[in-house]
């Protein structure tokens, strides 16, 4: 039996599992991940979207540009258009640049965030080969693919972990801990005894891959990177995958319609296109679901963690399944990254649960509310919507003011990339209320738990990549002597910078902002705390662990 170790054995080597493993890579740490795919094996078409957010974490591991030179063409439009078929009408259009169209500063509804990274529309069968040939050039990482975690067992030391390699090879792995990144049948939420709670059914889609080499040329309105189909027979979105022939179909089912079987796929499909029996494509693979609002009922078990969709399940509306779990994936590899270096009490991992479990909560509210608002309207499509008529103009123009005011709110997501907080975090000194936390908007604060506001410090850097993987002491009051708290950090070998920022913009209001490598504000204050010691343990956890003492 061939034996395995590392820090942290990873399940699953999608999106999720691969920043993962890069993000204890920058920490220094050493993973092992077990995918049950072959490499380079393309995953299914499934998400299309990296937020903002997201791409400000693979901005951080050194990879942004590489996900930006793929995907759709760079002069394709990233814009979401409502149309009453894909080839007819436009209803509305939610303009969103391409690649090369921010490049030259083409305006829209998302190019004025605070951040050096804004979105990109890229589909998932082109993102994960990046990450994976980006994890695999690290020498901290091993990736053993054509395998499957059995099962494993805990112990104080660590977790053992039992794998079926390829060609029914026996394997077994050590590690400190194990993380399922292991997707929406996660072996190793099921193996810990955590609980999807939440409601089971929230829409369903008969979802196809399609190639139409000649569907562009059928267009009356230019292709966008979504367009979703509104009519009274037929509502369904069609997402380009590579911008010229390959497209992905989601068919909303309605209630009435008993299972995925029971509506004719191919005259959906032609419905949702506007096409006849004539137009050729060709089925490349078909992935029904059901949207779901399921989040567990806990992210860990002794030594074991689940991350992303093992975690949680909810409609896909912004894009921010795949997001959220690379949001936990940049949590918990800050705060396994503390313990492994020493800085960190073991204690404070509680932490993970107690920061990410509220927020994915929260947002699987709003994905499911989302959804049940676009049912709403797809159930109201005006008959007269696509008549040469003033009856029919009229609706189109009432159908397409309301379409853009609830939908610009998903695909230029403000709020959901940059508004959330963690105000029950154990590792945060609480001062203040933080912002309304919403979809579409947000206001940049500096209350405790919130997102450390990214600001240009010069032409060529911004306030993260000076940062980088430590702590950031942002001073914008360079005469307030900080010597005392960066002898305590030091003293408990807490990595931290200090980043003079005398002209710092709103809402930087604060002489000093203390934010964790995970760029989330830990402390603020016009003056140093009476006792920086204190600061610095409850930052590492030490305060967690005299509670449990």
């Amino acid at each position: 039996m061939t034996d395995l170790s590392a820090d942290v054995v990873i399940v699953g080597a999608g999106p999720v599992g691969l920043t993962l493993a890069m993000e204890l890579d920058r920490h220094g740490v050493s993973t092992l991940i077990v995918e049950k795919r072959r490499a380079g094996e393309p995953p299914s078409v499934k998400c299309n979207h990296v937020s903002a957010r997201s791409m400000e974490i693979f901005r951080g591991l050194g990879i942004a540009d590489d996900i930006r030179a793929t995907g759709l063409p760079d002069d394709y439009p990233h814009s979401v258009s409502y149309r009453t078929t894909l080839t007819g009408r436009e209803i509305a259009c939610v303009p969103i640049p391409s690649r090369a169209g921010r490049e030259r500063g083409d305006p829209g509804p998302d190019t004025d965030w605070p951040t050096p990274e804004p979105p990109h529309r890229i589909n998932q069968i082109y993102l994960e080969p990046v990450l994976f040939e980006a994890a695999q050039a690290r020498s901290g990482i091993t990736v053993l693919n054509e395998a499957e975690v059995t099962d494993f067992t805990q112990s104080a030391g660590g977790v053992r972990v039992e794998i079926l390699g390829a060609g029914g090879e026996a394997l077994s792995a050590q590690g400190r801990y194990l993380v399922g990144c292991d997707g929406g049948r996660s072996m190793v939420r099921g193996a810990i005894g955590a609980k999807l709670r939440g409601d089971a059914v929230v829409q369903r889609v008969q979802s196809t891959y399609i190639r139409a080499p000649g569907l562009i040329d059928l267009m009356e309105v230019p292709p966008t990177w979504g367009m979703f189909a509104f009519n009274p027979v037929r509502t369904g979105v069609v997402y380009s995958i590579d911008g010229r022939e390959t497209w992905l179909v989601h068919n909303y089912l309605r209630d009435d319609e008993a299972d995925f079987d029971s509506i004719d796929r191919d005259w959906a499909i032609r419905q949702i296109l506007g096409v006849d029996d004539d137009f050729e494509f060709d089925m490349l693979a078909r992935e029904d679901w059901f949207g779901r609002r399921l989040v567990s009922d806990k992210l860990r078990e002794g030594n074991v963690f689940i991350c992303g969709d093992a975690a949680h399940l909810w409609v896909p509306y912004a894009g921010y399944g795949m997001n959220a779990g690379i949001a936990d994936a940049h949590n918990l590899a800050m705060h396994m990254g503390g313990v492994f270096a020493g800085w960190a009490d073991p204690r404070s991992l509680d932490a993970h649960e107690a920061e990410r479990l509220p927020i994915t909560e929260q947002v699987s509210y709003f994905a499911m509310n989302h959804a049940h608002e676009m049912a709403r309207k797809r159930k109201a499509v005006p008959p007269e919507i696509d008549e040469d008529t003033p009856e029919g103009a009229a609706a189109r123009e009432t159908a397409g003011r309301a379409l853009y005011d609830l939908n610009v709110q998903q695909y230029c997501c403000a709020g959901l990339n940059f508004g959330y907080y963690y105000d029950a975090s154990p590792l945060i000194a609480k001062d203040g209320t933080p912002p309304p936390y919403t979809m579409g908007s947000f206001t940049a604060s500096t209350v405790p738990g919130a997102r450390l506001p990214n600001v240009q410090v010069d032409a060529e850097r911004w306030l993260y990549d000076v940062q980088g993987d430590r702590f950031a002491l942002v001073r914008t009051d360079t005469s307030v002597d900080v010597d005392a708290l960066l002898d305590a950090a030091r003293a408990a070998g807490l990595p931290i910078t200090v980043i003079d920022l005398p002209d710092a913009p709103a809402p930087y209001a604060e002489a000093l902002v203390l934010a964790r490598p995970d760029n989330h504000i830990a402390w603020r204050g016009n003056a140093l705390p009476p006792d920086p010691a204190a600061l610095v343990a409850l930052l590492r956890g030490a305060k967690m662990a005299e509670v449990a003492a």
